[in-house]
């Protein structure tokens, strides 16, 4: 195979260089945010295990009536990335508040 035509290596690297170098204090503290971990506080537990419990109710529904097929296991994986990115809003979202 050949090499790639210089003109798209320099384009993808200077593609690569640019959106490394222009990192705004914005986007470091969405990074910081989405890769930290959030310890549980308050009614946050309880919450979580809700929405555990029914997103693993619709999978078991999903998995009753659905012939096994990519289809369903699509299905199942939305499931789990639905009740991932809820979890996710609850613990990254919310601030403990200092005891008064």
């Amino acid at each position: 195979m050949p090499a790639d035509p210089e003109w798209v290596r320099k384009s993808r690297d200077e593609m690569c260089n640019a959106r490394h170098n222009e990192l705004t204090q914005a986007d470091i503290a969405s990074l910081e945010q989405r890769f930290t971990y959030h310890k549980p506080f308050g009614d946050q537990p309880v919450r979580y295990e809700a929405l555990r419990a029914k997103a693993k109710e619709l999978a078991a529904l999903i998995s009753g009536l659905c012939p096994i097929s990519r289809e369903m296991s699509l299905a199942l994986t939305k499931v789990e990335e639905a009740c991932f990115w809820a979890n996710a809003a609850i613990a990254r979202n919310e601030k403990e508040k200092p005891d008064a």
